[in-house]
């Protein structure tokens, strides 16, 4: 066992001396230990190790130091500069893109102000941790305001924490859809990264500025002084630079914000379950639920971001329009007619199950959690009314369900057709399992086009303008789609999802081009297989994101029905609603959880409440 001799000098009290080499060598003691060496390879002779070579560049760091005193103090003051820039930087940063001007950062943060005293009035180890709450700090209101870059950008709103934590995977999901599992696993590998580097950063940055108010107190006080005396001039004065108060809080006033909109999102969910209970025509007859429409085929088909910006943008709409009043024309031809208005949504770029069930419930879902709450109850449907009524079959047709969808019950659905019974065996299109056409050609095949005792109501969800739109199917004669693999060649030589995701003209141009094929895909449907007794209803579910429909965009999406029988759209007479697929831009504008209601009265029902 190794034996380590140490030497201790005498601390007793009174021992006179001058201090030499000689003194301290006699008031020496020598102190003989018996130290266990740690074993080769053990977790402390690691740690020892690590501790050594930590001491060794602490040591040439030093001697750096000294030896280039210039290029030191250089660093010093590039490393304080950088962490004020970026603690700054972090209090006011807006929470959309279109706000990240460099106008936004020429103001005064009352939070740095704040921070700023309270780090002069803490001693050194309150202090310090004081500096790493404040970095945490940070890193959370820089998470949220970039979170609600992305929400504002894809769903015009911000992030929610009480709400949208559960649309995370079906992001993931997206991407992984979009772009490929290795793009979506790197990008959620890359999310918690960056988070992880914002907070050593932040962190590191509030000690590094802590230390440098401590080192220099007197001076730091006074500027404090200053810098407070400044901006409650500026505050009490109202003093803007740029169009905004140079007195900002942004950074507290972000977090307030956040969490306002968690508490009233928790109000709110529970004053919506007493909501959902009460139903204009929950206790309606089934002999009194839509009477004027019995004998009739009727088709709800909602066309994936099919928004008003595609009928009215000056890069989308040209196209679309064309198509509208071609495909308004070819059907007036084969004798359908059509009205068309519109319906505000109750989501924005994403989320399309709000708007379908908000669409057929008649209550306002516009987030994950009250879509739960609906679905987990017995709120009627629209299409469960013509379930309920014992007079038609109902159907659904849902090529992008991939998985098992319970909300099948709730919205009164005989039989679901999701992309698995479908028979497609071509290829899939970005985030779209299979192309319109050929989910509606799959529809006449196996579902509208056989004899049955009952007319049949259908719902039907198609997916070939889902963003990104590329690549893009093409049209193909009818009798051409076998099981789809004709669109083999058709994928292949399409453009790539990469090249347009990020591009703003490309996206609009490939946006708009998407809502003509998905249109003309319908219309042609309905003119080559539509009877006397079809009545069509299609509208879109939501705008497109706002890099395709715009900033501040509305969130109206067109809705039109198409009949041949007239007697079916005198009952809509009193909507004044448009003629043709395309709505006037003054066509009346209702919520999209109104449509069930007006639906309902428009074709005989007699309202019957139940529940509130």
């Amino acid at each position: 066992m190794p034996v380590f001799t140490r030497f201790r000098q005498s601390s007793q009290p009174g021992i006179p001396g001058d201090g030499s080499e000689t003194e301290r060598a006699e008031r020496a003691e020598v102190v003989t230990e018996e130290v266990v060496t740690p074993a080769p390879g053990s977790r402390l002779a690691r740690l020892r190790t690590r501790l050594t070579r930590l001491r060794t560049r602490l040591t040439r760091l030093r001697t750096w130091r000294t030896r280039h005193p210039r290029a030191a103090r250089a660093l010093r003051l590039t490393t304080t500069a950088l962490a004020a820039v970026l603690v700054l930087g972090a209090l006011l940063l807006p929470n959309t893109l279109p706000a990240v001007e460099p106008d936004r950062f020429v103001r005064i943060p009352a939070e740095a102000v704040v921070g700023a005293v309270v780090m002069l009035v803490l001693p050194r180890r309150p202090r310090l941790a004081a500096a790493v709450l404040y970095g945490l700090g940070l890193t959370a209101l820089t998470t949220v305001n970039l979170l609600d870059m992305g929400f504002n950008e894809y769903l015009g709103r911000g992030f929610n924490a009480a709400l949208d934590w559960d649309l995370l995977p079906d992001a993931q999901a997206y991407v992984e859809d979009t772009l490929g599992g290795g793009v979506a696993t790197a990008a959620a590998v890359g999310a918690v990264v960056l988070v992880l580097l914002v907070a050593a950063v932040m962190v590191a940055a509030t000690i590094r500025l802590s230390d440098v108010l401590a080192r220099h107190r007197p001076r730091a006080t006074k500027g404090a002084l200053l810098a407070g005396t400044v901006w409650v001039t500026c505050s009490a004065l109202g003093l803007t630079l740029f169009g905004g108060p140079i007195a900002s809080e942004r950074g507290a006033g972000a977090l307030r914000v956040h969490a306002q909109r968690t508490v009233e999102s928790l109000r709110d969910e529970a004053a919506f379950v007493q909501q959902s209970k009460a139903d204009t025509f929950g206790n309606t007859p089934p002999g009194q639920l839509l009477p004027d429409l019995r004998g009739k085929d009727v088709i709800f088909t909602f066309i994936e971001s099919y928004g008003r910006s595609a009928v009215e943008d000056p890069i989308m709409a040209p196209g679309v329009d064309r198509t509208l009043d071609t495909s308004t024309e070819a059907l007036a031809k084969a004798g359908f007619h059509a009205r068309s208005g519109w319906l505000t949504s109750a989501t924005y770029g994403g989320s399309s199950w709000l708007g379908h069930s908000t669409t057929m419930s008649g209550l306002w879902i516009d987030n994950q959690r009250r879509y739960r709450t609906v679905t987990a109850g017995d709120h009627l449907t629209l299409t469960k009314a013509f379930q309920k009524t014992g007079a038609w079959d109902t159907v659904g047709v849902m090529p992008g369900v991939q998985k098992g969808w319970p909300e099948e019950k709730w919205y009164g659905l005989d039989k679901l057709y999701d992309a698995f019974d479908l028979g497609y065996r071509g290829p899939k299109f970005s985030w779209s399992t299979m192309p319109d056409q050929y989910a509606l050609e799959a529809f006449q095949r196996r579902v509208h086009g056989k004899k049955r005792d009952k007319p049949l109501m259908s719902f039907v969800i198609l997916t070939s303008s889902h963003q990104p739109w590329a690549p893009l199917p093409k049209t193909v004669g009818w009798d051409e789609l076998g099981d789809g693999s004709v669109f083999d060649a058709i994928q292949k030589s399409g453009k790539k999802a990469a090249d347009i995701i990020t591009d703003t003209t490309r996206s609009r141009q490939e946006y708009g081009k998407s809502i003509q094929y998905s249109v003309t895909s319908l219309t042609q449907w309905l003119e080559r297989y539509g009877t006397d007794d079809t009545v069509l209803v299609f509208l879109g579910d939501h705008q497109p994101i706002a890099r395709v429909s715009g900033n501040r965009a509305s969130r109206d999406v067109p809705v039109s029905i198409v009949a041949k029988d007239q007697k079916v759209l005198d009952k809509v007479a009193g909507w004044n609603w448009t003629e043709g697929l395309k709505p006037d831009r003054d066509a009346p504008v209702w919520k999209m959880s109104a449509f069930r209601d007006r639906f309902l009265r428009a074709f005989g029902s007699t309202p019957h409440a139940s529940g509130g």
